[in-house]
């Protein structure tokens, strides 16, 4: 874990230490299957124990820690199955999100979703993976939130918490992540046409092409492993 982060306002403080504790899981800093050290997150986000606990009790609901008795709050490492079963489900909330969004979306949502493509463009340009994956984030929600479906929204949303630290590690590959870049433009044009049939393709395919690069870093990782170890 890294000390570069700003100290927390008052305010919604448990909000604001689990917004930066889910970023520190989904890029990395706590690492999957990594103890989250309370004193230490204490003093790198300068806050006490109470907000901090609050904040992993909503992060634990979101499924992104666990709650060890006797162990404490553990980083969640999903295994392959759990991976494919999870992508399973996120790739039919996302071809459906985006069927419905294509229907629905108004020329004020299309034009933000632009907006904010080419921001995570620039992004790309700088190559700064953190700047790019919240654009990218934002994108899908945008997308999601366009379909206009409450119910869809949450689940959506329930289960891609799952899986965020997974697809920001999918394009530190650099053709892997050009591959992606070019899938959201198509997401972009078939948004514009109006096109549920060509969203829900391309949509399908991006889930797709995710799962198939976090396979081979899981594989890769399991290879790497020291002979006999099980960890």
């Amino acid at each position: 874990m890294t000390a570069d982060i700003i100290a927390i306002p008052r305010g919604s403080l448990h909000d604001q230490v689990a917004s930066r504790l889910r970023q520190m899981l989904v890029e990395g800093r706590i690492r999957p299957g990594a103890k989250l050290n309370e004193r230490e997150l204490c003093e790198v986000l300068e806050v006490s124990r109470t907000p901090l606990r609050e904040a992993i009790k909503m992060l634990a609901a979101e499924g992104l820690v666990e709650l060890v008795p006797h162990r404490g709050a553990i980083a969640v490492e999903l295994d392959e199955q759990a991976v494919r079963n999870t992508f399973e489900v996120m790739g039919g909330l996302e071809a459906l999100s985006g069927e419905l969004a294509a229907q629905r979306i108004t020329d004020a949502e299309l034009a933000e979703i632009r907006a904010m493509h080419f921001e995570m463009l620039a992004a790309f340009t700088r190559r700064d993976l953190p700047a790019y994956y919240r654009l990218n984030a934002r994108i899908h929600s945008a997308i999601n939130a366009a379909a206009k479906n409450p119910v869809l929204a949450a689940t959506y949303e329930r289960i891609n918490a799952r899986l965020q630290a997974l697809r920001f590690r999918s394009n530190q590959d650099e053709q892997k992540w050009k591959v992606a870049i070019r899938e959201h433009e198509a997401m972009i044009d078939a948004l514009a046409a109006r096109d549920p049939a060509a969203m829900r393709r391309v949509l399908a395919i991006h889930l797709k092409n995710k799962l198939d690069v976090v396979l081979e870093q899981l594989h890769a990782g399991r290879d790497q492993l020291p002979t006999g170890s099980t960890s």
